[in-house]
């Protein structure tokens, strides 16, 4: 009788907790959309806690279009308010594609810290991982974008496809901006340092930026740069942008950017799921 009086109640934490093991019915699986946005939002957090990390997506843009449109735009153009008709669309891509490379190498400071480990053992879709972070930096790019229109508004860049162009153009980076994510996620898991993911990531994008339409007309280009530059998907996708916000009819230029999109995908995010199986 002693014993029984003296032995503790179980808490309702812990009944609640045995009821739960011991009912026959198991939740639903998660499907492939919910833990991907649950690992976006994850993506998100990290910005909560680390706002420093909002700084490459809302001081670069403005130091970029300031720069390029004092810079060149009396001698390309005559003027600021006309060059920046012409800049903008095209900083506006530069932005956002500058800052994908982060993408890798957040991914390679999880993968050091052992945090992925556990996300491979996780009974969820395998790729949701690198597609939420993806996701995730999808709202970054947002941003990005958003803080390049409101300072080109502010510099007299008046878009004559109005809202709904520059709310496509917008969502054609996004979606070109998301397939080259993969090329950094695949290099983040092949290459064994930040660094050396951030050095490798600017090899590639500072010809495919510069070597490109974004800040001249590529007519008074060499031939031979005038030949790189018609077949880099970063001039295609410029183009597209700029036929969208400036309310033109749009070429075969938003195709080849969407196929570009499509090619990177396939190419690199089955490199990258390769990969990410054995990733260390």
């Amino acid at each position: 009788m002693t014993i029984e009086a003296t032995r503790p109640r179980p808490q309702p934490e812990v009944a609640a907790i045995r009821s739960a093991l011991g009912s026959s019915e198991r939740p639903p699986a998660p499907g492939p959309l919910s833990t991907s946005l649950t690992f976006g939002w994850r993506a998100l957090l990290k910005i909560k806690h680390v706002p420093e990390q909002l700084f490459d997506v809302t001081v670069f843009p403005v130091m970029f279009t300031l720069l390029f449109t004092f810079l060149f735009g009396g001698a390309l153009a005559g003027s600021t308010t006309d060059y920046v008709q012409f800049l903008l669309p095209g900083i506006m891509v530069q932005g956002v594609i500058m800052i994908t490379m982060y993408t890798g190498t957040t991914l390679r400071t999880d993968i050091e810290k052992g945090v992925f480990d556990r996300f491979r053992s996780l009974p969820v879709w395998r790729p949701s991982a690198l597609v939420g972070m993806l996701l995730g930096d999808a709202v970054r790019f947002t941003i990005s974008a958003v803080v390049t229109s409101a300072l080109g508004l502010l510099l007299g860049w008046r878009p004559a496809g109005g809202v709904t162009g520059v709310v496509l153009g917008v969502l054609l980076i996004l979606v070109f901006a998301f397939s080259l994510g993969w090329i950094w996620t695949f290099l983040s898991l092949v290459l064994r340092t930040s660094a050396s993911v951030m050095g490798v990531s600017m090899l590639v994008i500072t010809p495919l930026t510069f070597g490109s339409n974004i800040f001249v007309d590529p007519s008074t280009m060499p031939g031979w740069l005038q030949a790189f530059v018609s077949v880099n998907p970063v001039s295609h996708l410029v183009t597209a942008v700029r036929d969208l916000m400036g309310g033109v009819p749009v070429g075969s230029h938003v195709v080849l950017t969407l196929v570009w999109a499509a090619g990177l995908v396939a190419v690199f995010g089955s490199l990258t799921m390769w990969r990410y199986r054995d990733a260390r």
